[in-house]
């Protein structure tokens, strides 16, 4: 597993399924370091955090890894179908 400067933060938050190191980074960088940390979040707003902490747009598929991410990080019984971040697009939410 790749190390970036979050260090240990960073591996841990690479369990989550679509995280690699680059998306580690960005948690990292909008303040969660562990992956309990995002029980209970808002994707939506990190979302929009991250666009703003960046100056620039950022893929929606982004938006879509960061609900995955909440998901894997607030609920004990996990759906196999729901750890695939593409399951979590806007129109497939509806149909959940």
């Amino acid at each position: 597993m790749a190390k970036i400067s979050g260090g240990v933060a960073s591996e841990e938050l690479q369990i989550i399924p679509g995280i690699g190191p680059s998306l580690a980074q960005d948690l990292t960088d909008l303040g969660y370091r562990r992956v309990r940390q995002l029980r209970d979040a808002d994707p939506e707003l990190m979302y929009q955090k991250l666009s703003a902490l960046r100056g620039q747009h950022i893929d929606r598929c982004v938006l879509y890894v960061f609900r995955c991410a909440v998901y894997f990080a607030s609920d004990a019984v996990k759906d196999p179908e729901l750890l695939k971040w593409w399951n979590w697009k806007d129109a497939k939410l509806n149909a959940v």
